[in-house]
């Protein structure tokens, strides 16, 4: 068991309408395992639905609201994909402001398959290169970022991948980028 996050606190920003249950729950092991404290964060105090793929999966308690929670108390951000978890999130404003504010910090970020939704509308990708599900590649590219098919990609502080088969080189990104062991790519 790696200790590498040893005293850091990461959020995992998702909808309660519904999160891609793998996408949330191996990476929220992963940073644990890593010795890092995870906080579920949602838009309502109510049950958080995962899904796999279109099936419903287990619900998730959160550990606190949107409105509840200040990206000032963590060390980084994981927004977990599916369909419906990020359309919903760039919905509320408060959450995309919270995203933005991890951003505004030069804070890392990790993203995964439709996830980059919830940063598209944060405006935050102008002038960076990502990754993600294949179907977000002209919304991306509207949105001034540069488009790569890759199993993950990391520029500067933000992590992606493309979808649940990534996972494992996802998390392995994410926990070097919130121990700050990266190398940041230049855009």
């Amino acid at each position: 068991m790696s200790d590498k996050l040893t005293g850091k606190k990461i959020a995992f920003l998702v909808a309660n309408e519904g999160v891609e249950q793998v996408e949330l729950a191996e990476p929220a092991k992963a940073v644990r395992d890593a010795q890092a404290e995870v906080d579920l964060i949602a838009p309502a105090d109510e049950p958080v639905q995962a899904f796999n793929h279109l099936d419903k999966g287990d619900t998730f308690e959160p550990d606190r609201t949107v409105a509840e929670a200040d990206p000032a108390d963590y060390d980084g951000l994981v927004l977990p994909g599916g369909v419906a978890n990020p359309d919903q999130l760039r919905t509320k404003p408060a959450a995309v402001d919270f995203v933005r504010a991890f951003f505004e910090a030069g804070k890392p970020v990790g993203v995964i398959c439709h996830g980059p939704w919830t940063l598209i509308e944060a405006d935050v990708l102008r002038g960076r290169t990502i990754t993600s599900w294949p179907s977000l590649r002209t919304d991306l590219r509207n949105a001034g970022a540069e488009w790569v098919d890759e199993q993950v990609h990391v520029d500067d502080n933000l992590v992606s991948s493309r979808k649940p088969d990534d996972l494992e080189a996802f998390n392995s990104k994410i926990i070097e980028a919130f121990a700050g062991r990266h190398a940041p790519a230049a855009h």
